[in-house]
């Protein structure tokens, strides 16, 4: 297998307990996925199966998707949340003097951490 963009794809093998084997997955093509008996057989296949695909897409002129790990975030997402929750946050994060923006993230990168325990940024009082 020659090296190409398949290469810069996100791969996975995991457990498939249904199956009694090991899957490989590909997190640009999720409709994809290769059984075997070994994590390392999956992960061969799987990468196979999708050089296969983007050869294919691009022998037929489709739009081949960009890999995940090259792909340029903008650190911004909206969200939409209830309006009750958003003034539960704006109090927490009053109490805590830290930004909304700080409570938020600092809930989804450390879900399971108290609030006391996630990382602060400095206080504009301090």
């Amino acid at each position: 297998m020659k090296t190409g963009k398949h290469d810069q794809y996100t791969y996975r093998v995991t457990w498939a307990e249904e199956d009694g084997e090991h899957v490989g997955l590909c997190a640009e093509f999720p409709s994809l996925s290769w059984l075997a008996e070994t994590p390392e057989a999956a992960l061969r296949g799987i990468r196979r199966t999708v050089a296969d695909v983007v050869a294919e897409m691009e022998t037929e002129g489709e739009l081949v998707p960009e890999p995940l790990a090259t792909r340029k975030y903008s650190g911004k997402i909206l969200v939409r949340i209830p309006p009750e929750v958003h003034r539960e946050l704006v109090l927490e994060a009053s109490e805590e003097h830290i930004s909304l923006n700080r409570l938020v993230s600092a809930r989804l990168a450390y879900p399971h951490a108290p609030a006391s325990r996630k990382p602060r940024e400095k206080s504009a009082l301090a």
